[in-house]
């Protein structure tokens, strides 16, 4: 073989092993970890649901949202106390903290004595029976042996009362002290701001169902906004912090203000506040917080808005029609284009004209090419054009054999084990080969292995090959190629 034959053996193999090398551990590093099961899908979402004008905000600062009646809270009174005077009438505007309703401290502190005489009886009827206590056993002790039995039945019995009437003590001082306490908070407040309504008089509570509930108070206004979020963006919500409330039909929008939230986990059911694409968000828990609006003239009971965070940035531009985030948009040469779902739920490059642009957040203007009902997917390596579409991301796993080893000019090992710049590499009689047939293991033992392992068992398996994956190449320091002893003609390897 002649050296220059050599140097083009050594080029093909070296081109060979780094296309092997690197689709192999890519096929670990990108997909090993997430099955190989290929479903060839592709996840498109509504074009409507990812419109940065109307839809849901990508960068986890938009929240959907719902109208709703002003906060009430019930008002409710300790039945186990004589109710002295109710402070307030229907209509009442109330602050946190005002005093709606005292109770009779007369009648509290004729409870407070009366227990405490129960208290001194107790402790002279203890006194008493350890006084017989101490006379029967002195008896005890001048009479015969079967007189004693009887003695010490007695005396049994007498310690018997004493402990069931330590107890009832401890019980009734434990009586006194919350008696004590209620004298000195006599009266119920109100919990928030508000207006107070539904007020009930004594006939009507004796007569009520809920005897114990004598009014409620509704926080002012006529409307909040109740919005959902979940572990994921919990740190986005806190109280106080300046929102957008966007109407969903036109343009309106309105100021507000974080007023509560709520970290008990919503209950899991229909969902009126989800909307847009299902991800890993709508398997979480899910909390509620609430706006208090500025205003929400305009606004009806129910209606479904979008509740942004404002994070102070402002931007001149007036957004109408379609917008996308940038990342969503491809080149082709000078013309741009989005991967789309065409009539035959398959995948296309779909040709769009890009109007303004908004730098700051980060978004675009489609003037045309799209519409707000077609999908759209979020551009990755593995998409190419005919591949089914599906609007449930648990369809979509990355297609076999989709190795792009990266941008070096190694090109993609296919199904037949060729590179596709024409060099081959087949397996055996070209046939399709296995994961199990080329590296000796199963895909189910690599998905075992961490991260350290499989880099390790790649780098033992290539070097059993006799490849260096390092230095890339077989030529050693001194000329010679590996299993050759001819030093290789340096002119050559130049040319």
């Amino acid at each position: 073989m002649t050296a220059k034959k050599r140097i083009v053996t050594v080029i093909v193999v070296v081109i060979i092993v780094c296309a092997l090398c690197g689709g192999g551990f890519l096929l670990y590093k990108k997909f090993g970890k997430s099955g190989s099961s290929s479903s060839e899908k592709v996840y498109v979402q509504k074009v409507s649901a990812v419109n940065t004008v109307t839809g849901t905000n990508l960068m986890n600062n938009s929240f959907a949202g719902v109208v709703e009646a002003q906060k009430s809270v019930d008002v409710k009174i300790d039945t186990s106390k004589t109710i002295d005077e109710v402070l307030v009438e229907e209509g009442s505007e109330v602050k946190k903290g005002d005093k709606l309703v005292t109770y009779d401290i007369e009648s509290i502190q004729i409870d407070i004595d009366t227990a405490k005489l129960e208290v001194e009886r107790m402790e002279n009827d203890i006194k008493i029976n350890k006084t017989e206590i101490q006379k029967l056993e002195e008896e005890k002790k001048n009479v015969s042996q079967d007189d004693q039995y009887s003695y010490n039945t007695q005396i049994l019995s007498l310690e018997s009362d004493n402990a069931r009437t330590e107890y009832d003590i401890k019980a009734k001082k434990v009586e006194i002290t919350k008696l004590e306490d209620s004298m000195k908070n006599a009266y119920v407040t109100a919990s928030i701001d508000g207006t107070v309504k539904n007020l009930k008089d004594i006939d009507e509570l004796q007569n009520s169902d809920n005897p114990d509930l004598i009014m409620q108070i509704s926080a002012d206004g006529d409307y909040r906004v109740k919005g959902m979020f979940n572990e994921q963006n919990a740190d986005d919500i806190t109280v106080g912090a300046p929102v957008i409330l966007r109407s969903r039909v036109d343009d309106t929008e309105w100021s507000g203000e974080i007023s509560e939230i709520d970290t008990n986990p919503q209950e899991n059911s229909n969902d009126m506040y989800d909307y847009g694409n299902t991800d890993e968000s709508t398997t979480s828990s899910k909390y509620a917080f609430y706006v208090t609006p500025q205003s929400l003239e305009g606004f009806m009971l129910g209606q479904h808005i979008i509740i942004d965070l404002d994070n102070g940035s402002e931007s001149d531009i007036v957004k109408t029609g379609i917008w996308l985030y940038s990342d969503f948009v491809c080149k082709d040469g000078d013309k741009n284009y989005v991967w789309a779902k065409d009539s035959k739920d398959r995948i296309e490059k779909r040709y769009v004209e890009i109007g303004d642009r908004d730098e700051e957040n980060g978004d675009c203007e489609i003037v045309s090419g799209l519409e707000s009902g077609d999908y759209i997917a979020f551009p990755a390596d593995y998409i190419k054009e005919g591949m089914s579409t599906t609007t449930n991301q648990s369809d979509v796993s990355v297609p076999d054999n989709d190795l792009t080893v990266d941008d070096e000019g190694y090109g993609i090992i296919d199904d037949a084990g060729t590179v596709d710049d024409g060099e081959i590499v087949e397996g055996d009689s070209g046939e399709e080969m296995s994961f199990e047939e080329m590296y000796g293991i199963t895909e189910e033992e690599l998905e075992s292995m961490t991260d350290e392992e499989a880099e390790e068992f790649f780098n033992n398996y290539y070097a059993e090959q006799g490849i260096d994956i390092d230095t890339e190449s077989e030529v050693t320091e001194d000329g010679t190629q590996d299993g050759e002893t001819e030093p290789v003609d340096t002119d050559d390897a130049a040319e």
